[in-house]
């Protein structure tokens, strides 16, 4: 049996080639994601541990920061001394980093990063430690001198002796190039700006006395957990953070975290559309194979091997099918990750190549995944294998399920079917955004696996629609083509099904995301009033003189400025919820509509008072005129009376959970050393739209980071970020057809050499080449089309559902992306024809005496 499955193996190589491509593709996802997070994770655990100081003296912050409020904690830098009396401490310096900073040069062109890194200023204090070393020029000495690293200068153009302007917090200020500093270790992707330590604290800070940190060297034979017990001890554990060099980098590395998570996720994701689509793609090529081969296993069985010999048969053909898939699937992940680590350096992270790390975890894995797929997918044909009798070696019958009924598919269907409809159902009714999602996930689930179940149901009656048009168009051929397509239901049902899959999925997607673009176009034009928004161009804060060069501004009348700060608010049934509170001037209600269920700007905006959602107020327990403790950043807490309530949608983007917003002369008071985030200006009488953003953005100029917005602009830009997500849904898309189009391919290929002596008949009889390519390409098409309108048809209801789930959120539009739906209609079209070439074109070069001939 072991010879007999072997070359059995090799007989159907050819066969098999592209089911081994869907295990590839699904290996290769996961063991590039595997290796890249971890070369990544590694390069960077070393970066942060040669780098980090054996204790970190860090200012207090027991609020994150999810919205970005342009604060800097700061420490005195004269804590430095202190430190340095400490028993244990060998040295220590007071640190200036401060990011987000702005540097542009003599043509007022950016100089940082464009890929999303930050751009970091910080003081000059080399160390043995220090990621970077003076390679060229000199250290900055006073005012005015900066050194810039090497990749920056070399991407940008700078050389030593020019003008850069750093725009900073405390403001602008310009610095003349007198060194390069080159990394020693990785890179980030970060531009990094270093000042005289003497200069960097009023430059970066706007406080001379300032500092970011205190970096403290421990003394031989001190620890770095006993020297950071001697400094919680006599500076005061609850005053200041303090971190070993080892929690320092695990906090370093937590902060990159979420960068890597993103790259993960997506892969995973890419590799878990591959597993599911490669498992249809399998499942068909081993029924077909199986079927082909009815009076080769009756013979085995007639020989006598028994049941579970033919099942082991088949199941060993399919794991060395996996096997092959994976061995290459693994390499073509360490290529995958390559190509990764290559593009990250040419986005500015620099990762050796050569680093490489591929632990133990990834091969594991892709034997793991290669090996299950095909096994999953080849257990059922294997199963039905095992059943053909001694008696099919004497007969041409075959295991296909050609007219065995198709009862227990439709009864298991119905029960799946009515389970994922009950959930969706759920979801749409349901008031509560957590619950709802949750049935939506169940019900996209149970709703998949329903439609792939009942899917050779649904072959025949809809098959009949989508080509009854063929015989009026093609004739006699038109009329095959569909019958072919209705010969097999099971078999077209799961060709199609590897193409609905990644149609449901763009479908879905598409309506949701054509919804919330359609939400948020109808909340700007319900919310904002003012004629622009000044904002950069990544949402971080921008300085104090930013603000203060537009107010003075020709032709601005009304300026009113938006910040925000994290806040934990502590609510009247126990709960303590940490959130973003924004910050607003007076006469907000000139610039923005809001719709107050009780009380009013005036009243949200004064002094000591705060404005919240009534929802959030409702939930827990808050009333107008009552008082909640608010904690500010830095351990300030203030009691602010609750002065007006708002009906106001997540979609507004005043604030995060809660809607809690406040006047700036609040926020101010109890966090001070924030920057503005958005201006919203209004024209003064007599200056048209046109001219004040004229003169806005000739006043802007110097500020390249800084964008003057109007409606039309506001809402682009919300369009572009859903787009975002779209561009990801179209690639797994993309995938997934490529997969889809292999299992067309296989399919149409295989029924080609089951049809053989068909084919042959049908030549001697007159059928000519052109009619015979033809006669595929429809019965591609057919199939393809059959996939595309039930994905398309299931993706529509998981977008209906999806947006029901939004609204809870208040984006209540609905909208339908029909052109998309058309466009993927027509598309399949096409992918039945390119699918059909190579299968067409072998059918029409077969000898017609050989074909007839043919068993």
């Amino acid at each position: 049996m072991l010879k007999a499955t072997l070359r059995s193996f090799l007989a159907h190589k050819g066969r098999l080639l592209l089911s081994a491509l869907a295990v590839l593709l699904s290996v290769a996802f996961v063991t590039g994601s595997l290796i890249f997070s971890d070369t990544v994770s590694r390069t960077f655990d070393r970066l942060f541990a040669s780098t980090a100081a054996d204790v970190t003296v860090s200012p207090k912050e027991d609020l994150d920061e999810a919205v970005p409020s342009g604060r800097t904690a700061t420490l005195p830098g004269a804590l430095a001394e202190r430190v340095r009396q400490v028993d244990g401490v060998a040295a220590a310096r007071a640190e200036v980093d401060v990011d987000g900073l702005t540097v542009v040069d003599e043509e007022n062109e950016p100089v940082g990063p464009t890929t999303g890194a930050p751009t970091l200023g910080t003081a000059w204090n080399p160390t043995e430690r220090s990621p970077v070393e003076l390679t060229s020029g000199h250290a900055p000495r006073g005012d005015g001198q900066a050194l810039l690293d090497s990749e920056t200068a070399d991407r940008k153009g700078v050389r030593i002796g020019d003008t850069l302007t750093v725009i900073a917090p405390p403001g602008s200020f310009e610095v003349r190039v007198v060194g390069i500093a080159t990394f020693t270790t990785t890179n980030p992707g970060a531009a990094l700006v270093f000042l005289d330590p003497s200069t960097a604290p009023a430059k970066l800070l706007g406080n001379p006395r300032a500092a970011t940190g205190i970096s403290v060297d421990a003394a031989d034979g001190v620890t770095d957990e006993q020297l950071k017990q001697r400094l919680a001890a006599a500076l005061g554990a609850h005053t200041y953070d303090f971190r070993t060099a080892d929690e320092q980098a695990k906090s370093d590395v937590e902060q990159l975290g979420g960068f890597l998570d993103v790259i993960k996720y997506v892969m995973v994701g890419f590799a878990g559309i591959a597993v599911l689509v490669g498992v249809f793609l399998i499942v068909n090529t081993f029924s077909m194979l199986i079927a082909q081969r009815t009076r080769e296993l009756g013979l085995l069985r007639a020989l006598g091997a028994d049941r579970r010999q033919v099942r082991r048969s088949v199941l060993a053909e399919a794991l060395l099918l996996g096997l092959v898939g994976s061995t290459l699937g693994l390499a073509v992940g360490i290529g995958l990750a390559a190509g990764l680590i290559e593009l990250m350096g040419l986005l500015g992270m620099n990762i050796a190549a050569d680093e490489m790390v591929i632990g133990w975890v990834t091969p594991v894995t892709a034997y793991v995944v290669g090996l299950g797929v095909t096994f999953v997918a080849a257990y059922l044909p294997a199963r039905r294998a095992s059943g053909v009798s001694p008696m099919a070696a004497l007969s041409d019958a075959e295991v296909a399920g050609v007219g065995r009924p198709l009862r227990v598919r439709a009864v298991a269907g119905a029960v799946v079917g009515a389970a994922g409809a009950a959930a969706l159902v759920g979801c749409a009714v349901s008031e509560q955004t957590s619950s709802a999602a949750s049935l939506l996930g169940l019900g996209v689930v149970l709703s998949l696996i329903a439609t792939v179940i009942a899917g050779p149901l649904l072959v025949r009656p809809v098959i009949r629609v989508l080509g009854a048009a063929f015989p009026a168009l093609f004739g006699s051929i038109g009329r095959m083509s569909q019958r072919n397509a209705l010969r097999n239901p099971r078999r077209t049902g799961a060709t199609a099904a590897a193409l609905m899959v990644g149609l449901a999925l763009v479908g879905g997607m598409s309506v949701a995301s054509e919804s919330m673009t359609a939400s948020f176009d109808q909340q700007i034009d319900k919310t904002l009033g003012a004629d622009f928004v000044i904002q950069n161009t990544n949402f971080l804060p921008f300085p104090k003189e930013v603000t203060d060069e537009v107010r003075g501004t020709e032709g601005v009348g009304l300026l009113v400025r938006g910040r925000f700060t994290p806040v934990a608010v502590r609510l009247p049934d126990g709960d303590r919820v940490e959130t973003t509170a924004a910050g607003y001037d007076p006469r907000l209600d000139e610039v923005a509509n809001i719709t107050y269920v009780q009380g009013d700007s005036a009243a949200a905006l004064a002094d000591g008072r705060l404005a919240m959602d009534r929802d959030f107020a409702r939930d827990h327990d808050v009333r107008v005129g009552g008082t909640v403790p608010v904690e500010f950043p830095g351990g300030r807490r203030a009691e602010l009376t609750v002065g007006a309530l708002t009906d106001q949608d997540a979609a507004e983007g005043f604030g995060t959970q809660g809607g809690l917003y406040f006047g700036l002369a609040t926020l101010e008071r109890y966090a001070p050393g924030g920057q503005d985030s958005a201006l919203y200006v209004n024209a003064a009488p007599g200056t048209s739209d046109d001219d004040l953003r004229a003169n806005l953005e000739r006043t802007l100029d110097p500020y390249p980071q800084v964008q003057v917005r109007d409606l039309a602009d506001y809402k682009q830009l919300v369009h572009d970020q859903i787009a975002v997500l779209l561009y990801l849904v179209y690639a797994l898309l993309g995938l997934a057809i490529i997969i889809a189009v292999l299992g067309v391919v296989n399919t149409l290929a295989l029924s080609v050499v089951e049809r053989t002596r068909e084919i042959g008949l049908l030549r001697a009889i007159g059928l000519a080449r052109r009619q015979l390519r033809r006669m595929i390409r429809l019965e591609s098409v057919v199939i393809a089309v059959f996939g595309a309108v039930l994905g398309l048809a299931l993706g529509l209801v998981w977008g209906v559902c999806t947006h029901e789930v939004l609204a809870l959120q208040g984006m209540t539009a609905l909208a339908i992306p029909w052109f998309t739906i058309v466009a993927v209609v027509i598309g399949s079209a096409v992918v039945g024809v390119v699918a059909a070439l190579l299968p067409a074109l072998r059918a029409s070069r077969m000898n017609v005496l050989a074909a007839i001939a043919h068993e």
